[in-house]
């Protein structure tokens, strides 16, 4: 019988989140919705709530496939239209 550890080399990310914007007061808000049960509802609760409190203006950019990654298409148009992006899961 062979066993097998779970360990080895750990790296770091090769990238790092993008800083925090100070405030949403009057900023683009885009929502990437992956289509999984319930998101979109999600993170439309959560995107109007911000809109309320912050007067930040909503946009909405879905893509179709929770499993892949989003198309470049929808990675451009967030990158044009939006200062920040909401995205996750749920089902």
């Amino acid at each position: 019988m062979k066993v097998y550890a779970p360990d080895g080399a750990v790296g770091s990310p090769a990238v790092s989140p993008a800083p925090s914007l100070p405030v949403l007061t009057g900023r683009r808000i885009g929502i990437l919705d992956n289509t999984k049960p319930n998101a979109g509802a999600l993170l439309e609760g959560l995107a109007q709530r911000l809109v309320a409190r912050t007067g930040a203006e909503l946009r909405l950019v879905e893509t179709k496939n929770a499993a892949l990654a989003a198309p470049d298409e929808v990675i451009a148009r967030l990158e044009s239209e939006v200062e920040a992006v909401l995205t996750g899961s749920a089902d």
